[in-house]
């Protein structure tokens, strides 16, 4: 028996109302994302991708469907349960870090342990150790965000998303604001996560040679998928 998917989105609608205007960025999308599977999300603006991390990121809940997220029903959870299930099974990667500024890169690494309750001092130090040695600043922990490069940054950003060691990673445009090499490196580092380590990523991207890093891409078109093989027909 094949393992069930650690994503699971079932007719999923999003519908958001603007006095009597309905706009609707998905509209009864199904998909299924294995455990470990590094998958891209294409498509153009308003196509639905940010909409759809969102809701697999338990950020917003959907207008109507299921979503799953191992065996949890995500898209049945109220506000507060969904924040508590963030902060231990799905880690976000913005574009442009959100790092704070007068924090050290450990310190920025730290903050979403701090919300754990009963974690000591010296349990979040591993941790935050463990996941800057992940993503090779260990030599950078002191320095705040000013004293690294935008590749650092996002990486800094990568530590702070797995420090509480989830088991879902989400992306939106991680690599938008990087030049090239910075943004292979951090590609790779995705790609490492999800073959080595068995993150299951989800990245939203306007870059195709970023999306040609992932195992799979998918591409969205007025809040429907089209899968990859299909993409070069359009």
């Amino acid at each position: 028996m094949s393992e069930q998917p650690l994503i699971r989105c079932r007719d999923l609608t999003k519908v958001y109302r603007k006095g009597r205007i309905e706009v609707i960025p998905l509209e009864k999308l199904t998909l299924d994302v294995p455990r470990g599977e590094f998958l891209a999300l294409m498509g153009p603006s308003g196509s639905g991708k940010t909409t759809l991390l969102n809701l697999i990121s338990g950020i917003d809940q959907p207008t109507s469907g299921g979503l799953w997220v191992g065996d949890q029903e995500i898209s049945r959870m109220s506000r507060g349960q969904l924040t508590k299930w963030r902060a231990t099974e799905c880690g976000y990667i913005f574009q442009l870090y959100h790092l704070v500024s007068i924090l050290s890169a450990y310190e920025n690494v730290e903050l979403p342990l701090l919300l754990q309750k009963g974690l000591s001092k010296s349990a979040r130090r591993v941790k935050v150790n463990a996941a800057l040695d992940l993503v090779g600043l260990a030599d950078r922990a002191d320095h705040r965000p000013s004293e690294l490069s935008g590749g650092q940054e996002q990486r800094v950003a990568i530590a702070r998303a797995l420090v509480a060691d989830p088991k879902l990673l989400v992306a939106d445009e991680p690599t938008g604001d990087l030049d090239r090499e910075s943004a292979d490196q951090i590609l790779s580092l995705l790609g490492e996560l999800a073959s080595v380590h068995k993150k299951t990523i989800v990245m939203v991207t306007h870059d195709a040679k970023a999306a040609s890093a992932a195992d799979r891409t998918l591409y969205l078109e007025k809040g429907q998928l089209v899968e990859s093989r299909e993409v070069a027909a359009l």
